[in-house]
């Protein structure tokens, strides 16, 4: 994997489209969080922010990280022009490379796909043992294309919630899979289009 590339090609994704004052929260995370405690999150490629955004204002201290410093930027400001400045921390972090310190109450990685390679079981096995005891890793993945996708291969074969969690390969006797399912959606495209989209979520949870 070229870096370089990886980060040229998401700057130009995230400059390409019109800055949002306040781009929404993915219904995956609101639905599964709404009403637990805040502690300490991670959100794994924060792209417009919305996610972020929404946990900060759920009392959350969030890490916001992604390969792009257009993305990065945008959220730090818009967390300060928010109030939310003193919650939200907006880092641009490679995890092809290295993966974010610290402990952590939540991971969430939605929709962190890559046209780049990227070993996403090692990450996402990165983040469980980041987890803080008693903490959650919430992943959601595409389980279709919406037609403003970036990605239109018709070749494209997406791994179920199953098979992501096989590929962790996470010690049962430390994390429990607490959700494992294939929703459907009605999303809402850049330009406002709607159409409906499959989510392949994930929730583990690390209980020792």
């Amino acid at each position: 994997m070229n870096t370089t590339d990886a980060t040229e090609f998401w700057d130009g994704v995230y400059a390409a489209r019109p800055e949002a004052d306040r781009p929404q929260p993915n219904a995956r995370l609101t639905e599964t969080m709404t009403g637990l405690p805040p502690g300490d999150a991670l959100d794994l490629g924060c792209g417009d922010g919305g996610d972020a955004l929404w946990l900060a204002g759920q009392k959350w201290h969030v890490t916001a990280v992604d390969i792009s410093a257009v993305a990065v930027e945008r959220l730090a400001a818009l967390a300060s022009s928010h109030g939310l400045g003193d919650r939200v921390t907006a880092v641009r972090h490679d995890v092809h490379e290295s993966f974010p310190p610290g402990g952590f109450d939540l991971i969430c990685a939605h929709y962190l796909h890559t046209p780049f390679d990227l070993d996403r079981a090692t990450v996402l096995r990165s983040a469980a043992h980041a987890l803080r005891a008693g903490g959650r890793l919430l992943v959601v993945d595409h389980g279709s294309a919406a037609p403003w996708s970036w990605n239109q291969d018709p070749d494209i074969r997406y791994p179920s919630p199953r098979e992501v969690a096989a590929g962790i390969n996470l010690d049962p006797a430390t994390w429990t899979v607490e959700r494992a399912d294939t929703p459907h959606r009605i999303a809402t495209g850049p330009d406002g289009q709607t159409a409906e989209v499959t989510d392949h979520v994930l929730l583990i949870r690390r209980t020792a």
